[in-house]
């Protein structure tokens, strides 16, 4: 190979279409990659490869990330159990698998250049750029963060600049940014950005209201130690169990939602995301692991769940504290083993029903129902429980 040897991580949209022609012009003979987690139908990965061959790439290898996403990413994110900023439940991650994918390539092909589709003004950026450092000596070539050092509407520049080389652009791509994965669907752009409403062209997976099924949904998981090991009753590996869920709830709109927050650059983010297969697979998780961790447990791992989630969605995937804060995630997840039954009957999910032996129920005690102990512990506890606040209200109340 020669020196000019160049692997971009491709998707077959706008911004990655456009890099394709634009490196070849500037002597990069170019290798694309596109790491398969799950987003799209067998339909559009034929799109995506014959999209790379009408291009003009050198060569185009197409590789499965499901598995890869499901163990380096949904099996520790269910367990830490939030989402980033309360909300957004990090569908941009398999783009550190993307960079695994695309390292791989470059090292079968002995070059160290790496190229990718992601704006100056995105995190996607930092994601890419600090994941492809951590994994060793690369040069990083970014071209759309190239041309808007000179553009200002670089959709608009990239369309043009590929319609006039002969290259259709899809309509969608006109209007928004997608991004499509096994952990779901994002979109942003046109009204979106503009800070209104979204059009009825801003929908991806989930159906609208008027077409949600009317028989109730139930679905029930089974979990290991805090990852779903089976559906209904048959095991599946996890990538296929997400799959199926995205499948299954999609139609009841569960999982749609708008997120606002604040991106690893400084900016305000807005997007549409769709995701409903993760959120089923949260609340069940959610709602087993409530039943079996203790009091203490429960109210402090939220704590490393939320340190968990930043590092990951602002770029941190190789920092050792991730991998440290994993380590108590995974022990906190021993005994998180039992059935959960979900229910929608659109719009959200909800668990119905939990069973585990793990369940911290007191024989001889119901809440708000029985118990084993007396009213006069219950009333010691409650003086003891209460002292501090007591005293307080007791000693202002004589030195007022």
């Amino acid at each position: 190979m020669t020196s000019q040897d160049i692997v971009l991580a491709f998707s077959g949209g706008l911004d990655t279409s456009f890099c394709v022609p634009y490196l070849k012009e500037r002597g990069w003979n170019v290798h694309t990659v596109f790491a398969d987690t799950g987003g799209v139908d067998a339909e559009e990965r034929a799109y995506i490869e014959a999209r790379a061959q009408e291009l003009g790439v050198a060569s185009h290898v197409t590789i499965d990330g499901g598995p890869a996403l499901w163990d380096g990413f949904v099996k520790p994110f269910v367990r830490a159990g939030e989402g980033y900023q309360g909300q957004y439940p990090l569908l941009v991650s398999d783009r550190y698998l993307i960079v695994d994918a695309s390292l791989a390539r470059a090292q079968a092909l002995g070059t160290n250049v790496i190229a990718h589709g992601c704006t100056g003004m995105g995190n996607d950026q930092v994601r890419f750029d600090l994941a492809v450092k951590a994994s060793g000596d690369y040069r990083i070539v970014a071209p759309i963060r190239e041309i808007q050092k000179e553009h200002t509407q670089t959709r608009a520049y990239e369309q043009a600049y590929l319609e006039e080389r002969g290259f259709g652009v899809r309509a969608k791509q006109k209007a928004y940014t997608i991004n499509e994965n096994l952990l779901g669907l994002t979109m942003s752009g046109g009204e979106i950005d503009a800070w209104d409403a979204p059009g009825e062209g801003a929908r991806g997976w989930c159906a609208p209201r008027g077409e949600w099924p009317e028989a109730v949904l139930r679905v029930a998981l089974r979990f290991v130690e805090g990852e779903a090991v089976a559906i209904d009753g048959v095991e599946l590996p996890g990538a296929h169990i997400l799959a199926k869920l995205n499948a299954l709830f999609a139609p009841y709109g569960v999982g749609r939602g708008m997120y606002t927050g604040d991106t690893t650059i400084g900016l305000k983010g807005r997007i549409v995301y769709e995701a409903p297969g993760l959120i089923a697979l949260l609340a069940a998780h959610r709602a087993l692991e409530e039943a079996v961790l203790t009091k203490q447990q429960n109210r402090f791992k939220p704590e490393v769940a939320r340190k968990w989630v930043e590092l990951v969605y602002e770029g941190f995937w190789h920092d050792p504290l991730k991998t440290d804060l994993e380590a108590f995630l995974a022990s906190s997840q021993r005994k998180v083993n039992g059935d959960v039954v979900l229910e929608t009957r659109g719009g959200r999910v909800d668990a119905v029903a939990v069973r585990s032996p793990h369940i911290l129920n007191a024989k001889g005690a119901t809440y708000a129902q029985s118990a084993d102990w007396g009213v006069e512990e219950a009333e010691g506890f409650i003086k003891l429980f209460g002292m501090s606040s007591t005293l307080w209200a007791e000693v202002n109340a004589e030195n007022t």
